[in-house]
């Protein structure tokens, strides 16, 4: 009976983290893929009209990450360790990474010289592009599964890491991010620069499509464990296939000119896409390409019962206040950005 509510209540944490890195996906998500598509804007004021766009909002979406990696350290702590200690040097890059950024940001505006002006977008727009690619390397290598013995440590390499799998699932990440970034400064601006990025988006687009197409065959293929609950239980593939479909809706709606539809759709899409992995990996957490006895499992790494109690008790209450204070927010700064002698 004690295993069984350990197992229930880790499924609710396994959920619950899911939930979070999904709404790190969909808020962070689109300033990185501001950033990513931040050189296509040739103009001084373009580029300070969507850095100003994202303005209020990116530090803070960045909080759902550390919200995921709390969670994630206190449900289930031998992924949390085992995860970091095995993607050390992704991790790293991806904290340096995270510093550009922010810095890219901030020291931007500062100095007027055309040349420290263009220093920084490149280093924005590389940092943010680059992120992506590094959380879709660490994702790939989840779906496929990594080199950890019984003892839970990695006998991989750092080539074993940047395996073909994991490096299309980075560039899929990539084309995701500057889809969903490019709807969003759709959203947010106006006139030629509007029309300057829904071509932008057309491309992003047509990029992740292709991207995700590659990525589902090589997953069928090369990663059968993934598409084994999809077998099982055929109604599951409504998921990749309402997925596709959102995609053909989100160009429509922009076609419409109903940009904040267009962004749900790309928010919903990308939720979406972590139920299929999720789906895909549970009752996995970590998969051993070792020996499958070997993985880290809902039920052989979640903490214990009190721990996850306490820390389900804390969802639910804190849970509503993030999302009210995430609605706040983004209903503060609605509209189209307009510049002031307080913008970047």
């Amino acid at each position: 009976m004690e295993t069984f509510l350990t197992i229930e209540l880790g499924t609710w944490m396994f959920l619950v983290i899911g939930a979070v890195f999904s709404g790190y996906a969909i808020l962070d998500g689109f300033d990185l893929g501001a950033g990513t598509v931040h050189l296509f804007l040739k103009k001084e004021e373009s580029r300070r009209i969507a850095l100003n766009a994202i303005g209020p909002v990116w530090d803070g979406n960045e909080v759902w990450l550390v919200i995921g990696g709390g969670t994630l350290f206190a449900g289930f702590p031998k992924v949390y360790a085992t995860l970091l200690s095995s993607f050390y040097i992704p991790f790293i890059l991806f904290l340096v990474l995270i510093i550009l950024r922010a810095v890219a940001i901030e020291f931007r505006s500062k100095e007027p010289m055309l040349w420290w002006r263009k220093l920084w977008d490149i280093v924005y727009s590389f940092s943010s592009t680059m992120i992506g690619f590094t959380l879709g390397v660490v994702l790939g290598n989840v779906v496929l599964g990594i080199a950890i013995d019984e003892n839970m440590i990695y006998k991989g390499g750092l080539l074993d890491i940047f395996n073909p799998y994991a490096l299309l699932t980075g560039l899929t990440v990539v084309a995701l991010f500057a889809l969903h970034g490019s709807v969003y400064l759709v959203m947010k601006t106006k006139d030629r620069l509007s029309d300057r990025l829904v071509n932008i988006s057309k491309t992003a687009g047509m990029f992740f499509t292709i991207c995700y197409v590659m990525l589902s065959i090589a997953t069928l293929v090369y990663v059968p464990h993934a598409a084994e609950d999809f077998k099982e239980t055929p109604i599951l593939f409504a998921i990749p296939v309402v997925t596709l479909l959102l995609l053909l809706n989100e160009r429509w709606l922009i076609e419409k000119k109903k940009y904040w539809l267009a962004f749900l759709s790309s928010a919903t899409l990308t939720a979406l896409l972590l139920v299929t992995i999720a789906i895909g990996l549970f009752p996995n957490i970590l998969i051993s390409n070792i020996d499958s006895a070997y993985s880290l499992t809902i039920a052989n790494s979640a903490a214990s019962q009190k721990s996850l109690g306490i820390i389900l008790t804390f969802v639910i209450i804190g849970a509503p206040l993030v999302l009210l204070y995430t609605l706040f927010l983004f209903k503060t700064f609605k509209g189209k950005v307009e510049l002031d002698e307080m913008s970047y």
